[in-house]
């Protein structure tokens, strides 16, 4: 129960927090001047859904306050994370973790495109300058990068542009005038989310054994997942301890990898399955298979397969629900590239979104009230919302926690 309401927080936080609370959350380390940096696995857990390991004892992936020793600045190293530390360290700064947040942002089909939006004279090369000017532009269009706010919460004041530091000079030498090449920019972004997928692999492969339970593997698929579909989900992902055939069956990193690839071609692979599902009916296992290797190019093993019909299979039919395997794995591609907006501010935005998609679209908010409950702020606002459609009133009620210990209190709200 403390492992699920823990994971619902953090999830939460992930989506709708401002990017200082993030990293004050999942930052590992903390200087006896109370300086906090983040682990190259504190980045990856703080952008991507994870459950606790099911190996472990565990029962968050954050830090609560009090907790974080001060000690020597100096970690476990990645060699992909140390090309760009310049200070050898192990460590990322809070700047470098907007900088790596807007780059994860970037989905792989996407790469050549933005290099291109790069270079404004297209001659295949962009200077300091332009990567910086555009770096910016992303950074404020990415939900974390544009809440960012210096120096908002204590130990996390930014010093300097984010758009300088240690990538930037891996990239263009330390006088700044070497030129990025296009290959060499995706052949970083490329690394860069396989170093993310990797580190996952390893936070769920507890035990250092070079692979993870099937348990381990459901659980990371279906992380991404809606609040309202995840206890369903849960439920089937608990059920494979009930398969002697699943139970002990173990997936190694090749094979997450794979996976991986097809969650990255999700667009090519769902046409497929909604085209076959809709001229065939149901969706076997060999369908599937043959669908991601002619369709996506990517070699699935029969463990992998079975471990998704399992977990997707809604009707226990022996069929994929390919409709909800889709959407899981939409969700998190979408969540890791562009995070809802938090509070006020995503209040804001969801009501423009919603005037935007109507004629005589028009919010007219009846009550803001902030009060105090429980020992906790509790902001309840009334919107009415004037469409075509008629009028709809909505109440919306937002519990601001003081303390991540909170969490475990009202884990039920």
């Amino acid at each position: 129960y403390r492992r699920k309401v823990f994971f619902n927080y953090e999830k939460r936080l992930r989506l709708r927090s401002p990017p200082e609370k993030v990293f004050e959350y999942f930052a590992s380390f903390q200087t006896p001047e109370g300086e906090l940096f983040m682990r190259p696995a504190d980045l990856m857990r703080a952008v991507v859904p994870v459950f606790p390991p099911s190996e472990s004892h565990l029962v968050r992936d954050g830090y609560l306050t009090g907790e974080r020793s001060p000690g020597e600045l100096r970690c476990d190293p990645s060699e992909f994370f140390m090309l760009f530390d310049m200070n050898s360290d192990g460590f990322i700064s809070f700047k470098e973790y907007i900088f790596f947040v807007t780059l994860l942002s970037i989905p792989e089909s996407s790469f050549s495109v933005v290099f291109k939006m790069f270079d404004a004279d297209n001659n295949g090369e962009i200077d300091k300058e332009e990567f910086k000017k555009v770096m910016s532009l992303m950074r404020a269009n990415n939900r974390q990068g544009a809440v960012q706010r210096d120096g908002l919460r204590f130990g996390l004041k930014v010093s300097g542009s984010v758009e300088d530091g240690g990538l930037v000079e891996y990239f263009f030498g330390k006088d700044g005038k070497a030129r990025l090449q296009h290959d060499k920019f995706v052949q970083f972004m490329r690394k860069l989310q396989d170093e993310i997928l990797r580190l996952e692999f390893d936070h769920y492969d507890y035990k250092g054994r070079g692979s993870i339970s099937a348990k381990d593997f459901a659980l990371s698929m279906v992380a991404a997942a809606d609040m309202s579909h995840l206890d369903r989900l849960l439920e089937r992902v608990d059920a494979l301890n009930d398969k002697p055939q699943l139970r002990e069956v173990r997936i190694s990193l090749d094979e997450f990898k794979h996976f991986a690839q097809l969650r990255r071609k999700l667009q090519p692979f769902s046409l497929a399955l909604f085209s076959y599902g809709k001229v065939n009916g149901l969706l076997t296992k060999d369908d599937f298979k043959r669908a991601a290797s002619h369709v996506c190019g990517v070699s699935l093993t029969d463990n992998i397969v079975e471990i998704v019909f399992h977990v997707f299979d809604s009707n226990k039919d022996g069929h994929l629900s390919w409709d909800e395997f889709v959407r899981v794995l939409r969700k998190r591609e979408r969540d890791i590239a562009q995070p809802v907006e938090s509070g006020i501010m995503g209040l804001k935005s969801c009501c423009w979104n919603c005037s935007n998609n109507s004629s005589i679209g028009q919010l007219l908010f009846k009550a803001l009230s902030v009060n105090h409950v429980d020992g906790t702020d509790l902001l309840t606002s009334s919107v009415c919302f004037v469409t075509d459609g008629g009028i709809s009133a909505f109440t919306f009620s937002h519990r601001y926690l003081s303390r991540s210990e909170d969490v475990v209190n009202h884990g039920k709200e």
